[in-house]
């Protein structure tokens, strides 16, 4: 597809670098951030103005007798390269913050995958403040990540929609198709070892100055105006095709 199009939208500058080294040429690329970015913007303005992010939040508490008012960690985890061994030291570091943190909750839509819900509900189904819920629909978990401390995940999409609601990202991987938000310091890769993720989020938790660093760092992945620089560079080229 790249060597037919005729425009390249990309989301970052990386991105558009990547396709320079693949010899792109550099008059058929924009940079204009992610399109998930404008929807995550779109999402939140909705549910500020109706009020609809905390109903969701509450009614998610009331199914599951738990109350997220208090601070929480927000949790995500489903790769196939972390089934069994990784899933277990996964679980077992979110046992130890949780032990250690009593004050906070860990917030965790749990995927329906065996490899995944297996491990996860019985090592952490008895931790009175790990709040383990069935995957949550987009509007729901928009509404949890806009209100979470921070977001531990293995998730990739996590990566570039947290940062845009201030909230440190910790990736339990080793490595990530994202590099961006290392460079730009929103992400940390802490990888699927129990010492690393318990390291890492117990830093975020106690040191403000490391959480505000990451947490107040430029997103790289767009201000959530991708889409009218799409429209206006294919309108543009249009107009000079004509």
């Amino acid at each position: 597809a790249t060597r037919l199009a005729a425009l390249h939208f990309a989301p970052t500058e990386s991105a558009k670098n990547n396709l320079l080294r693949e010899h792109v040429p550099a008059e058929s690329i924009v940079v204009t951030g992610n399109t998930v970015i404008d929807a995550l913007q779109l999402e939140i303005a909705r549910q500020t103005r109706t009020g609809d992010g905390e109903r969701l939040v509450s009614e998610l508490g009331a199914t599951c007798g738990r109350n997220f008012d208090k601070p929480f960690v927000l949790i995500t985890g489903h790769r196939r390269e972390n089934f069994g061994g990784g899933f277990v030291e996964i679980c077992d570091a979110i046992a130890e913050l949780a032990a250690t943190f009593g004050d906070v909750s860990f917030v965790y839509p749990v995927h329906l995958n065996p490899n995944v819900k297996g491990p996860v509900y019985e090592r952490l189904g008895q931790h009175p403040n790990v709040a383990l819920v069935s995957p949550q629909p987009y509007s729901t978990f928009v509404a949890l990540m806009s209100r979470c401390r921070l977001v531990l995940t293995d998730s990739g999409g996590v990566q570039e929609e947290a940062p845009s609601l201030g909230k440190p990202v910790l990736v339990m991987r080793d490595t990530t198709e994202r590099p961006e938000g290392v460079e730009s310091q929103t992400v940390r890769l802490v990888g699927a070892q129990r010492e690393r993720i318990v390291a890492g989020v117990t830093e975020l938790l106690r040191d403000q100055q490391v959480f505000s660093r990451m947490a107040q760092s430029a997103n790289p992945y767009g201000d959530g105006s991708a889409a009218p620089r799409i429209v206006d560079a294919i309108s543009d080229y249009l107009m000079a095709s004509s």
